[in-house]
């Protein structure tokens, strides 16, 4: 099944040094004002909005808030942005009783390009097999740890609505990684501070009010049940019975909580200071109490493991937040694009700084990122690995290779599975999955089976890492993963008799996920140039650990067919000619373009690939396209020398090219969030300011040099 099908149906701050060994070249005359730039996009918002949600979090947890600061209107946010609170760790097991399983699951067999039956794990063509696949789609899910909100009443004593909030005040100090919330209620006002501890998965708040002595504002902690939707905020609140909350009281002001969910546990613990009572409203409920006095400091941590005896408090969550945050902008790279004179500049550098935000809070933890990062879930809170490389690999050419290379050992770790899988199909080395959990365990699905443009990212980390950290430690630490990706890759394309050259499919899903006839698809143009690319540079990873290069490799390298070409026009594939010329195909993903974009240009003709771009920019279905196609058409006209086109491109007025005020590349409805978007656009960003190999020795190559634009850039590093 096909991704938008099935949609539709249902740490610490880095110094320097760690950034690296790379030379960084810096384009102004004298150094950023780096606070400057971040602060002129700090948030504020007057009023509450279901898509302005906003999040606190330190890359591997995150929690976010509505206009209180507070989780306190969960249900009413459902509708737009869910409020969360996620980690990394946290993961649920559906009750799984007829016992599926992928081992058991029968495989089908497809032909490959020789003509051998291949085994591959796809949806069946019964409703039985069609049922069972899906639930092992859906058997493992990201859940939500817990909620906490405010209990808010009215003098009368009813619980009080969204609407009847007044004076609203809510801001975002980007510097810092701090949320301030005001707002009042029945005449009288409420100060809410919220923060992220930046090493400790804790949250930390401090409430001012007169409500709390009143007793009209109180604290409420709860914990849900693991959902099992497709997206949402992963909470079910329906099956308290489902679950166990156990609290033990560990002195006067701090509580201790474990929670099982099936074959899933983990802990947390709250601890606050000050006057303060807890008391258990029901199974899975708590309500902290501060009606002694106006003021309420606490700090709720969540853990796999039980948390430490002492807690940072809110001061000392307050000041690991702002460390964290201060550390990530004084270090790597930074732009500054206010002395242009295109007044779009500033609409650019907004979304520049949110997108960094955002991606620090979601895209660098110990796992890849879900589409959706910690901030709500997609597709049960998977990741998927081809996109991957949109969500992080902008950190490298960034200066924080750090943020990347914490995501990158999960491939180590699934590296059995993925050489066992190489070797069920008749190939040798390692075939990574596409959509996965934790376990790396890929479910029967027909794109999961087939898909192919997530093998070749293991040689673009292991070459951003290199570019930042050029010695022998980055060279072995990527050396087995690199091997085996290009192992896998030598073996899976099969030589023509015909042609004498070798063909990459069957079966082959295309990026774009436009052609589902995958058992009869080859030669993909964004496919095969991304092969070269990946052979070419495993053989100079063998060169420099002073290994002989693999002769099979580079005779496959030289021996893959050209990109198939149409009407003047680079297409999909050699087996889907009609990109520009069969209604209903020109939409999507224009991966035709990523050859010289994404990629070096390694086997493209340069007017060829002009006039495709002009083709796409003319007749090209936007409603169709995801948030990362924009960047990725941006990249292609920034290495084409068109650099007014690529501004256009990145600021088109198109729906999956919005972002919202808080920086959110919005898809739709129930796609509200999508970081590939932000990750595609701050690599593009950093390619078209920073250079790439080859090009232009001027400042900012890929921006319009007409005068209309003036970047001022340091420590970023150029695009592969």
């Amino acid at each position: 099944m096909k991704r938008r099908d099935f949609l539709k149906t249902g740490a610490t701050a880095f110094s320097a040094a760690a950034m690296g060994a790379a030379k960084i070249p810096a384009h102004a005359p004298e150094p950023i004002d780096r606070a400057a730039v971040v602060a002129r996009h700090n948030l504020l918002f007057t009023k509450s909005d279901v898509l302005n949600t906003l999040t606190v979090g330190n890359g591997n947890f995150a929690f976010g808030v509505d206009i209180t600061g507070a989780q306190t209107f969960q249900a009413h946010y459902n509708a737009g942005i869910g409020l969360s609170t996620m980690s990394h760790w946290g993961w649920h097991n559906q009750k799984n009783p007829h016992g599926y399983s992928n081992a058991a699951y029968p495989r089908t067999l497809l032909k490959n390009a020789a003509g051998k039956e291949v085994p591959y794990l796809l949806v069946g063509a019964t409703p039985e097999l069609q049922a069972q696949a899906n639930f092992l789609y859906a058997l493992t899910t990201r859940i939500n740890l817990g909620r906490i909100g405010l209990a808010l009443a009215r003098t009368n004593g009813k619980p009080a609505a969204l609407s009847d909030l007044a004076s609203i005040r809510q801001t975002l100090d980007l510097w810092t990684g701090i949320i301030d919330s005001e707002f009042s209620l029945d005449g009288h006002k409420a100060h809410v501070q919220t923060c992220c501890h930046g090493m400790v998965d804790q949250v930390a708040m401090r409430i001012v009010s007169p409500l709390l002595k009143t007793g009209q504002l109180k604290v409420q902690l709860a914990f849900p049940y693991a959902s099992n939707a497709w997206n949402g905020n992963g909470a079910d609140w329906t099956q308290p019975g489902a679950f166990e909350t156990h609290m033990t009281r560990s002195g006067g002001r701090r509580a201790n909580f474990f929670c099982k969910l099936d074959a899933t546990t983990y802990r947390a613990a709250l601890a606050w200071r000050g006057a303060g009572s807890l008391s258990q409203d029901g199974p899975h409920a708590f309500t902290l109490d501060g009606s002694n006095t106006s003021t309420l400091e606490f700090v709720c941590a969540f853990a796999p493991r039980p948390p430490p005896a002492n807690l940072p408090d809110f001061a000392e969550s307050r000041a690991a937040s702002a460390a964290m945050w201060r550390g990530f902008w004084t270090t790597g790279g930074a732009i500054d694009l206010s002395e242009s004179k295109d007044a779009r500049w500033h609409e650019l550098e907004r979304r520049i700084i949110l997108s960094r935000y955002l991606t620090r809070i979601n895209c660098c933890g110990t796992l890849p990122p879900q589409e959706t990062g910690l901030t709500c879930n997609s597709w049960f809170g998977k990741f998927h690995l081809e996109m991957h490389w949109w969500h992080a690999a902008h950190f490298a050419l960034w200066g924080h290779v750090p943020l990347l290379e914490r995501s990158l050992p999960f491939y180590q770790r699934i590296l059995p599975h993925a050489r066992v899988r190489a070797q069920a199909e008749g190939c040798r080395g390692a075939r990574w999955p596409k959509s996965c959990g934790p376990s790396g365990s890929q479910a029967p699905q027909d794109i999961e089976a087939t898909l192919l443009w997530q093998q070749p990212h293991q040689l673009m980390y292991a070459q951003l890492c290199y570019q930042a950290q050029p010695n022998a430690r980055t060279l072995r630490r990527f050396a087995e993963r690199v091997f085996q990706t290009a192992d896998f890759m030598a073996s899976f394309v099969c030589r023509s008799n015909a042609t004498g050259r070798y063909q990459l499919g069957p079966p082959a899903y295309d990026a774009a996920e436009m052609y589902g006839d995958f058992d009869h698809q080859w030669n993909l143009n964004f496919e095969l140039a991304y092969w070269r690319w990946a052979l070419g540079m495993a053989q100079s990873w063998r060169k420099r650990l002073g290994l002989p290069p693999k002769p099979e490799w580079e005779h496959i390298r030289s021996n893959l067919p050209p990109l198939t070409v149409k009407n003047g026009l680079y297409v999909a594939a050699q087996t889907a000619p009609h990109t520009f010329t069969k209604p209903g195909r020109a939409a999507s993903h224009p991966c035709m373009v990523a050859p010289l974009g994404m990629l070096d240009g390694g086997m493209v003709d340069r007017p060829t690939m002009a006039r495709t771009l002009a083709k796409i920019m003319k007749v090209w279905n936007w409603g169709s396209t995801w948030g990362w196609d924009y960047p990725l058409l941006a990249m292609t006209a920034g290495r084409l020398g068109q650099g007014p086109q690529a501004i256009d491109i990145l600021l088109m007025d198109e729906s999956k090219n919005t972002y919202l005020p808080n920086g959110h590349n919005f898809q739709e409805s129930i796609l509200p969030v999508y970081l590939p978007g932000n990750g595609g656009l701050l690599y593009a960003v950093a390619l078209m300011a920073a250079g790439w190999p080859g090009a232009p020795s001027h400042n900012a190559p890929g921006f319009p040099q007409d005068g209309s634009w003036t970047v001022r850039h340091e420590g970023l590093l150029p695009a592969l």
